[in-house]
């Protein structure tokens, strides 16, 4: 009996310790695709493959991003041990652009009901803005983009055995199709309610090697870290827009008043932000440009008498250069026309009354402190010579030298001073 029971004991030990909850990974991943999100993805596979999930689910909403940071999505997407499933939801979002290149890059690629997936056209996808230059130059630049997102979406829905032809056409027609009919056409695999509904059809599907487990799987989200939403929330042109305005003010108004510091130092943080996210965000030059010109115009007016005709010029530079800025049918990257207006005024204010009045005051004469006493006059109280004297200057003695000798009740003019002690010279008028 004691051997039975044993053996039973045994037998249910094993049983419990064989026995593993299995998990699914989860990330959401929603607005423009950019450096943050790039890493977020990252990571989570990196995660993913630590913690042994089953698989990693992608919940995916994007109008578009860089095709820089898509490439590093796609090449980790490819290269993970763990599969990788993007699921484009909830219903009504949409995988445009470089969404489009991330879903086709998937495992398994699902998607909800009244969502839309397409228009991989890049527009500006590149990491940088146009310069202003010739619109031949402009077309051969957007031709030779688009051939090669053309067999780069093709590569990899190849890879994916999905519908090569399709995503050709995302790219060379901007076409865009619902979920129902990219499940038709072999875009993606699944159409799920939610993601319960989506774990429910991902069980038993062979993923290479692996036989998915998902069926009441625990799904373990794994959240941005900190770094990664600032920077998520940072890159945007309405951020950078602002952002160059603060660096603008904060440098500019800290030279025109010195001594005040923290519009340098607020100005300094600013500039090296905006730089930083210049480098990523599509920049037209010819509007960057245009902006340094009405920055030159506004401080011009300042010193020269035109009667506000730099001024007006220099608003105009401003405007056209904040619309051109972000220069691109994407939307993403797009400045509203609220923020360009009210950037206009409030910087046109700032250097109309702020800058001028601060650099108008530099240029003033001298009204309090020591300064002011050279040139003054002053009455000799006792004989002034090389080794000494003493005037009566604003109701107090000073000690006085003079290379010639001064007589005591004459006038003297102020010509140095030293100390306590003042040079003078007899007053002739």
């Amino acid at each position: 009996m004691n051997v039975r029971l044993a053996i039973l004991a045994a037998w249910l030990l094993a049983g419990v310790v064989g026995v593993r909850a299995e998990t699914v990974s989860l990330i959401k991943v929603t607005g423009a695709i950019g450096p943050a999100t790039a890493g977020y993805i990252s990571r989570a596979i990196d995660v993913a493959e630590k913690d042994g999930s089953q698989c990693l689910v992608v919940q995916l909403d994007t109008p578009g991003g860089l095709l820089e940071s898509t490439k590093v999505i796609v090449q980790r997407m490819l290269a993970a041990r763990v599969p990788v499933v993007v699921y484009v939801a909830p219903s009504g979002a949409s995988a445009g652009s470089a969404g489009c290149f991330i879903t086709l890059a998937a495992d398994v690629a699902a998607m909800a009901p009244t969502t839309n997936i397409g228009a991989a056209h890049p527009v500006d996808l590149a990491g940088g803005g146009g310069d202003g230059g010739e619109k031949k130059g402009d077309d051969v630049m957007s031709k030779k983009i688009e051939s090669y997102a053309s067999s780069y979406i093709e590569a990899i829905a190849a890879k994916r055995k999905r519908n090569v032809e399709w995503a050709r056409s995302s790219v060379k027609e901007s076409a865009s199709i619902t979920a129902a009919q990219a499940l038709e056409k072999n875009v993606i695999e699944i159409i799920a309610a939610d993601v319960p509904d989506l774990l429910r059809q991902l069980d038993g599907r062979k993923v290479g090697e692996r036989t998915l487990s998902t069926a009441g799987a625990k799904v373990v989200e794994i959240p941005a870290t900190l770094r990664e939403r600032v920077f998520h929330a940072l890159w945007r042109p309405e951020v950078l827009f602002v952002l160059m305005l603060i660096a603008i003010y904060g440098i500019i108004g800290e030279l025109s008043n010195p001594g005040a510091i923290i519009p340098g130092v607020a100005g300094g943080i600013a500039l090296i932000l905006a730089l930083y996210m210049a480098a990523v965000l599509p920049i037209n030059l010819a509007g960057l440009a245009l902006i340094g010109l009405a920055i030159a115009l506004f401080i011009a007016d300042i010193f020269t008498p035109t009667h506000g005709v730099l001024t007006v010029g220099g608003i105009a530079a401003f405007f056209i250069g904040a619309l051109m800025l972000f220069e691109t049918p994407e939307p993403t990257f797009r400045l509203s026309l609220a923020y360009i207006i009210a950037g206009t005024v409030l910087t046109a204010g700032f250097f109309a009354f702020i800058v001028g009045a601060g650099l108008r005051a530099q240029l003033w004469p001298v009204k309090v402190g020591r300064e002011t006493m050279l040139g003054a006059t002053a009455k000799a109280v006792a004989p002034i010579n090389p080794a000494g004297g003493k005037v009566f200057l604003e109701g107090e003695y000073w000690n006085a030298v003079s290379d010639q000798p001064i007589a005591e009740g004459q006038p003297v003019e102020i010509v140095r001073i030293d100390g306590l002690k003042l040079t003078v010279r007899a007053k002739t008028s």
